[in-house]
């Protein structure tokens, strides 16, 4: 089995740690590894290095040799700049044709999630593999336990076997009331963003629903057989649509499925999210740092120098070396618009 990592993101919600020169899965947010990092130590049980590889802008190659040391820098494959999950998908499938045969599986993981049961995770792989090695296209739907409004949900349809089954549609996040019918209804999934295919499978996927894409793919493809894997492609790279696998390919696909899987996993999407998976004190909070704390509760700290709290609730502070976050735990998402009004004043030494 084959993996590829998709490591190209900025992670905009962990501003003011996560910026251009270090985003959030070069970060130890979790545990005292990146991210990136964990994510690699989890499949080597079940893959070796060799056939372990990251996809990322060329502007974070460097990062992904220093906390990678153990991959080949060959399993390095470089987008010229960020695009979107179907055209990375493309340009490493592109490169897995040259090097495995065409019914080889791979498997598309995000960098930056958490898994807590590694071993039933690995398992789901195996059953994955299975599916994939029949030409279906695979998606792992995380169960349910909440409804939440922050993922992709997708419904199951009827079951292929005891642990599959077929992909119904995909639904784009909901609002509260739609998310709570999701739950209480038993057949739809958190996307998880994870997938697993044949190389075939998903070559044969973009030549049928994103054939511009494909073609621009043959066109790389021929540029590294005449210049190498070092050439300029971003001319062609350029041209392609910016859209996610999920709407370019498996909301249009016909034969694919969902195994549901449950073990432990957070996309760890901002700071809200961080809180909620991590472990807290008596009084419900988070601290990072030396934190002194007077009938506070329910916050979230991460600071190098030393902050009081006096009766403060459900608040997020960060300091970085050059910022200070404060915000309400609730509204730690719009994070993402105070780099954005940083972009539109070309404050740039923040990002």
């Amino acid at each position: 089995m084959i993996a590829l990592i998709m490591a190209g993101g900025v992670g905009t919600r962990f501003w003011p740690l996560s910026r251009k020169s270090n985003p959030k899965q070069f970060l130890p947010i979790i545990s005292e590894n990146s991210m990136i990092k964990m994510t690699v130590d989890r499949l080597k049980p079940l893959i070796n290095p060799k056939d372990i590889y990251i996809v990322t802008a060329k502007s974070q190659v460097d990062l992904v040799y220093k906390h990678l040391p153990e991959l080949p820098k060959e399993n390095v494959i470089i987008e010229p700049f960020g695009m979107n999950t179907a055209p990375c998908i493309g340009l490493s499938f592109k490169h897995f044709e040259k090097k495995y045969d065409k019914n080889e599986v791979m498997i598309v993981l995000p960098a930056d999630h958490l898994i807590k049961d590694e071993k039933t995770f690995l398992e789901s792989l195996k059953t994955g593999k299975q599916a994939a090695q029949s030409g279906n296209l695979i998606t792992f739907g995380i169960k349910p336990n909440y409804p939440a409004i922050g993922y992709g949900y997708i419904e199951a349809g009827k079951a292929l076997n005891n642990e599959m089954f077929y992909v119904k549609q995909f639904k784009e996040k909901p609002d509260e009331d739609s998310a709570k019918e999701f739950l209480s209804s038993g057949n739809f999934f958190w996307n998880s963003g994870m997938f697993m295919w044949s190389i075939n499978a998903i070559s044969t996927a973009f030549e049928n629903y994103l054939p511009n894409v494909s073609q621009l793919l043959s066109e790389i493809s021929v540029k590294w057989n005449s210049e190498g894997y070092d050439a300029d492609i971003s001319n062609i790279y350029e041209k392609m649509d910016r859209v996610p696998i999920d709407i370019g390919i498996m909301e249009k696909a016909e034969k694919r499925g969902i195994i549901p899987v449950d073990y432990g996993w957070s996309d760890v999407g901002g700071w809200k999210a961080l809180y909620d998976i991590s472990q807290k004190d008596e009084s419900e909070n988070v601290f990072k740092g030396n934190i002194l704390s007077i009938n506070s509760t329910g916050n979230y700290v991460n600071s190098k120098k030393m902050i009081a709290l006096i009766g403060i609730d459900d608040l997020v502070i960060v300091e970085s070396d050059d910022a200070i976050l404060i915000t309400k735990k609730d509204r730690s998402e719009e994070v993402k618009d105070i780099v954005e009004t940083l972009k539109k004043e070309n404050i740039n030494n923040l990002l």
